[in-house]
């Protein structure tokens, strides 16, 4: 199974490297028509991040089309795994400690999508005017927040990344399914925009159902903020064809009007 025709994907992609880092090390893949997405973040701080981006959107461009969701899932863990020790290689090979790469990923497969990560990047699903996060970040942060820390006292920790792409001898990807949904849009994102636009920000960027003047909105408030990270956003949209859209004008019902 592999896009469905009656659905129509559409997206738009941008990435900035901010106002303070001199390199870009974020990277991603927008391919609508194979239903494949993707935002990687080269570990900030660490030697050679954009080569790790690059190596997690380009072993996931490899995908091949077709089969189910849960299919393309496991095909999508194993290329992430070979990456993984590639990086792994890499860094030996280097003298350095870590070359490594955050991973959020969309697949989709007919109406199913599945979201995979590592890491802190993250995906959100904006449906019926509301936002939902699917992903929940590998961070101390959200490990404190997960065991029930006082917000104070976990917002005064360092926010390390706990799992990435080539962070250690083994990667676990996260994984969660759902039902696309007509209008549904989808936001793919590195740190860069997460960490300084809060929900409602983007919620509002969302809103009007343009991907493109989305993604500009998105990166332009995060850059307001500060700009102090490299910022990778991709606005996705699905609209269902087959479905009947059609509004009645209301004097035909009503003639008075």
């Amino acid at each position: 199974m592999g896009v469905d025709s009656g659905l129509r994907w559409t997206c738009a992609a941008r990435t900035d490297v901010g106002l303070v880092r001199s390199r870009n090390e974020d990277a991603y893949l927008a391919q609508p028509e194979r239903g494949l997405w993707a935002v990687a973040d080269g570990m900030g701080g660490h030697a050679f991040g954009d080569v790790a981006s690059r190596a997690v959107v380009d072993a996931l461009a490899s995908l091949p089309p077709g089969g189910t969701v849960a299919d393309a899932i496991e095909e999508a863990r194993q290329r992430l795994h070979g990456v993984n020790e590639d990086l792994r290689a890499q860094a030996r090979a280097r003298q350095v400690p870590v070359i490594g790469s955050t991973v959020a990923a969309l697949l989709v497969r007919g109406m199913e999508a599945a979201c995979l990560w590592a890491g802190d990047s993250r995906i959100y699903l904006y449906r019926q005017a509301r936002l939902q996060q699917l992903t929940r970040d590998h961070s101390q942060l959200e490990a404190l927040k997960a065991r029930g820390a006082d917000m104070a006292a976990s917002m005064a920790s360092p926010n390390m990344i706990t799992r990435a792409v080539g962070a250690a001898e083994a990667i676990d990807v996260d994984a969660v399914t759902l039902t696309v949904r007509d209008g549904d849009m989808f936001l793919l994102c590195s740190d860069g925009l997460s960490n300084p636009v809060e929900e409602p920000a983007l919620m509002t960027a969302l809103a009007p159902g343009d991907c493109a003047r989305a993604a500009d909105e998105l990166v332009a408030l995060a850059l307001a903020s500060g700009g102090r990270d490299n910022i990778t956003v991709i606005v996705v949209r699905v609209d269902d064809m087959s479905s009947d859209k059609t509004i009645v004008n209301p004097a035909i019902i009503n003639p008075s009007l």
